[in-house]
């Protein structure tokens, strides 16, 4: 199931296949959409920080402004800021998240499975069944 917020903030691209809800959070079928460009991952290892973990908070992203760079206690990674509590440069994580991404070709077909229209991602799932982010420049609708 596609988890949206409310219909108001879901990308432009995706509110074309997105069914009218009964109301403004109803949960909906996946949206199946395609590759226009490659997605390649990064070469560290995903991150999955969790509520209360406490982690040493870095730059923002340049390209991604919704990200910051942590680093916890298990490894590395570029977090969405609103998901953490900040004070100077150490931060507690308020929503679990996980990093990451998953690769995909051109012409790849993916189900979004969740949207994230604030940081401009979205979690997919390929026709293997792996999951991981990919960003909404690169899918279009099938």
């Amino acid at each position: 199931m596609l988890r949206t917020g409310p219909r108001d903030r879901v990308p432009r691209w995706l509110m074309a296949c997105i069914p009218a809800a009964k109301d403004r959070t109803e949960r909906i079928d996946a949206v199946r959409c395609v590759l226009v460009a490659d997605h390649e991952i990064p070469e560290r290892d995903p991150l999955v920080v969790r509520p209360g973990d406490v982690v040493q908070v870095g730059d923002r992203d340049t390209e991604w402004p919704a990200f910051v760079f942590v680093t916890a206690s298990h490894g590395t990674g570029w977090v969405p800021a609103r998901h953490l509590d900040v004070e100077g440069p150490v931060g507690v994580v308020r929503a679990r998240y996980d990093t990451t991404e998953l690769p995909a070709v051109t012409g790849e077909t993916v189900d979004v499975v969740e949207d994230d229209p604030a940081s401009g991602w979205s979690w997919c799932r390929n026709v293997d069944g792996r999951e991981g982010w990919i960003p909404h420049r690169v899918l279009t609708v099938e």
